[in-house]
Order: structure tokens, then sequence, then C-alpha cells
């Protein structure tokens, strides 16, 4: 959860484009980030796959009012409502968006293409039907910043317990990771979206971060489980965390769904 998601990157500046706060090219460009090349195969009235652009326009064309974010995990599907094939898709690759208004979602496959040594990513966004009901999990935006508060809590009282924050290169490397991405923070959302989502990302962001560095490798080839040497205390570490990484998606997923949050409640 250090990284950002693409389909939050998706969802974001496809929401911006869709409210009128940003240009076509400008939210391509920022949806496709470091990546070479982004491509939509499935679309409506498409015979092979389109850029960025077009895709984003034709959703509009056929009725998409906003974009929500998926992120499904094994026995938690967090923002997925069907039919079991996309929620299959949707699962194996931990994300998706859904166009909400057409019936159509997007699953993004990742291709590392090129030469070792000099590979580049490419991605292709599956579009496929999806049903059109309220999506499985998804808190308020409210409700994810008072849940995430003590989640902050928990991770931390789990770090210390366990005596591995801060402990070794590994989960050093890991917290210089996400302090970079919060210098950044104001950057992962796009325009548009309130202050309070930015708050909430952002702190899901760290309640997220702090969990990776938790569950850390530590497979007996030199990387770190801080403290937690045997296998059961692992297990029991991976057990305490589970909720706290469970609330962390959650608030994520209410971030990038707030302005349809607020737009549902009928506010501007």
């Amino acid at each position: 959860m250090l990284d950002e998601h693409r389909s939050g990157r998706l969802t974001a500046w496809g929401n911006a484009l869709l409210a009128g706060f940003a240009a076509p090219d400008d939210v391509a460009l920022h949806i496709t980030g470091e990546d070479a090349l982004h491509r939509v195969v499935g679309l409506p009235g498409e015979s092979g796959p389109v850029g960025l652009t077009l895709a984003l326009g034709r959703l509009r064309a056929l009725g998409a009012t906003g974009l929500r974010l998926a992120l499904p995990a094994p026995g938690h599907p967090l923002g997925l409502s069907g039919p079991p094939e996309f929620n299959a898709l949707a699962l194996e690759a931990g994300e998706a968006v859904v166009a909400v208004g057409t019936g159509l979602g997007l699953v993004p496959e990742v291709h590392a293409v090129g030469p070792e040594g000099d590979e580049h990513v490419e991605v292709v966004w599956q579009c496929l039907p999806v049903r059109e009901a309220p999506p499985a999990d998804v808190p308020s935006l409210g409700e994810a910043e008072r849940e995430l508060a003590e989640a902050l809590r928990e991770a931390t009282a789990v770090l210390t317990r366990l005596d591995v924050a801060g402990s070794g290169p590994a989960a050093q490397a890991a917290l210089e990771a996400y302090r970079a991405r919060a210098e950044h923070g104001k950057e992962i959302l796009a325009p548009g979206y309130p202050p309070r989502a930015a708050r909430v990302l952002e702190l899901a962001q760290r309640v997220g971060a702090l969990v990776a560095i938790a569950s850390g490798p530590g497979d007996g080839g030199g990387r770190e489980h801080g403290a937690a040497v045997s296998a059961a205390e692992i297990t029991a570490r991976a057990a305490a965390l589970r909720p706290v990484e469970r609330t962390a998606r959650r608030a994520q997923v209410a971030a990038y769904n707030a302005p349809l949050e607020e737009r549902e409640r009928g506010r501007p």
C-alpha cells in the first residue's frame, strides 16, 4: 500500500474529467504516470484497443456519471457488486474501477515489455459488464476517518509490541518510501476532490505503510521479520494486522469515491 493503485489514479482523474475540472490530455498523462502506455480493450463500439482519452470520452457518452474504486482482497470484495466474472478479474488484480451509470467496469492488466534491463510497463484495461448495485462494504468518508484513527493506534501498538517499528534496513527503506509519498500527498487526488478526502487518503496511506512494514517478508534469506522470528509469531502478527489493513483499504476507497458520495448526498 506504499504505492498508489493505478485504479486510484484512473478513478480520481476520471472523476475530475467528468466533472469538468481537468482537460482530457492532462487526465491521460496523470493516469499513465510513469508507465509507457495505457490502452482500453472491450469498450462498446470499439473493435480494438483505444487510448485513455478516447475511452473516457466514450464512457461519458455512454452515460458515466462518475467512477468508483474497488480494492478487493480474498474474502473481502471491497467495492464490487458483480457479476462473478468481473469480480474474479478484479480480485486477481486487487483493484478495479466501476463506471457508474454505464454498467461497465475496468480491470488493469500490467505487462513488462522490452529487453531485460530496458523494460517498460504497459497497462491494458479490460472493459467488462458490471452489475449496477451498491458496492460491497464501502464506508462513508466520515466513517472511514473515524475508523482510521483507531486503526492507526492499533497498527502502532502491534509494531511496538513486536519490536519491528524502525528495526533494520528494510523497515527504514519502507518508512522513507512512505515519507516521500506523504510529501507529495496533495498530488495523489485530482482537482475537485474535497480536502477531507485528501486527509483521509493520507491517513490511510500512513496506516498502510505501517502494515506493510510489519508484514514485510522474512524468509531466512536475509530479509527481515523484525523481532518476530518464529512462524507462529509471524502468523500472529498477520492476524493482528489483518483488520487494520482492511480498514486502510476501505478508507482509500472512500477517499477516491468522495465526489460520488457528495453528489449522492445532494451537495455541490
